[in-house]
């Protein structure tokens, strides 16, 4: 069996389909894989370290605003597809599977037009545009929100398939007993946040207003949190200025590689709206505070956390509107009433799709032709 993925640009897109590959290498002994993405993404890097092999097109996605850089991507949309076209004849694979990005469309749509299985994958609630416009071409579209039908023409909707999103086995694997075990947690309520890898500007200045107003010298709570990339120098700089670095309770980092541990010992999360992370969230049935990044195409992430709010599994608070006090009263509210998050955990459960690898990895194996 021979599978090629096409995916790039954020880990949102290229980890569902490591997560997809991992699956079928560990379901079906006799398989090869090969990922086809963009030049200079992430996925040069991603991919490489989980142990495949991936070779790149020349593309890149289209500005919201008039811009000559629009010419240049019309044009590499059309020459990516007759360069996609001799990567996929040389690997010769039995399906194609595209998981999003820009990247995903020079082989999804070369792949469609040589006759051979494809498939993609839609991990946000609101469907990106290559999504949309490869759903015309490709064999199957898996989807990770039952909201996600009503934005595809009625013409694509009869290939749509709910699966939900695709997760690492660690992260599904982790077990909470033993993860609050590891960390030394006993009875206190274990506050997790997060903005994210690079991190997040508004995200960082809330959560360390409400560590220094709420959780600082408060016994009953431990709290975890991630800077970022981007915000550790000022961030941390100003924690220690807080005296949160001295707080025995807090605990401030550049960024959590252990986070499926942190993420199943947490009683609340407070984080972005990017699918995967709610996917894990549900998961794991973990109450959350969402604040969506506004900076997203589509302001997909708000869409991703209303599906969320709307279920009674998370709070939601836009990064506009809010601050460090709101944000405080928010988390005191969840902190002081444990049947609240327990409603709340037992929402998030209900939007969970554990089996998604699993469920599209076999998706994929039905159609290859016999």
């Amino acid at each position: 069996m021979r599978v090629l993925f096409s995916c790039g640009g954020t880990g949102g897109h290229i980890n569902p389909a490591i997560a997809i590959a991992n699956t079928l290498k560990e379901k079906y002994g006799d398989f090869e894989c090969m990922f086809v993405g963009a030049e200079g993404g992430m996925e040069g890097s991603l991919v490489p370290k989980s142990g495949y092999k991936i070779e790149f097109v020349k593309v890149r996605g289209f500005k919201r605003k008039l811009s000559l850089a629009n010419v240049d991507a019309a044009i590499k949309a059309v020459t990516s597809v007759h360069a996609a076209k001799k990567i996929i004849k040389r690997f010769s694979p039995d399906v194609v599977i595209g998981t999003g990005g820009y990247a995903s469309w020079a082989a999804v749509k070369a792949a469609a037009s040589l006759g051979i299985p494809t498939l993609i994958h839609e991990q946000n609630a609101y469907p990106g545009v290559t999504t949309r416009r490869l759903s015309k071409y490709a064999s199957k579209v898996c989807i990770s929100f039952e909201e996600s039908r009503k934005f595809f023409e009625d013409s694509v909707k009869q290939k749509l398939i709910l699966t939900g999103n695709p997760l690492k086995p660690e992260v599904l694997k982790a077990d909470r007993n033993t993860a609050r075990k590891e960390l030394g947690i006993t009875d206190e309520v274990y506050i997790l946040s997060f903005g994210g890898s690079l991190g997040a500007d508004k995200v960082n200045e809330y959560v360390l207003d409400m560590l220094n107003g709420y959780v600082k010298g408060n016994e009953k709570i431990r709290a975890i949190h991630a800077t970022g990339k981007n915000g550790n120098a000022k961030y941390s700089a100003l924690a220690e200025k807080l005296g949160l670095t001295k707080a025995k309770n807090i605990e401030i980092r550049e960024y959590i590689y252990d986070m499926h541990r942190q993420l199943a010992a947490a009683d609340l999360v407070i984080c972005r709206a990017g699918a995967i992370t709610i996917a894990e969230n549900c998961c794991m049935a973990k109450p959350s505070i969402l604040i969506p990044s506004p900076n997203v195409t589509d302001n997909h992430q708000f869409k991703n956390a209303a599906v969320l709010r709307d279920a009674g599994a998370a709070l939601l608070l836009e990064e506009a509107s809010t601050n460090g006090k709101i944000l405080t009263e928010a988390v005191k509210d969840l902190v002081e009433n444990e049947d609240k998050r327990k409603a709340m955990s037992t929402a998030a459960l209900g939007l969970a799709k554990a089996s998604a690898a699993g469920e599209i990895a076999d998706i994929a194996v039905s159609m290859i032709k016999k």
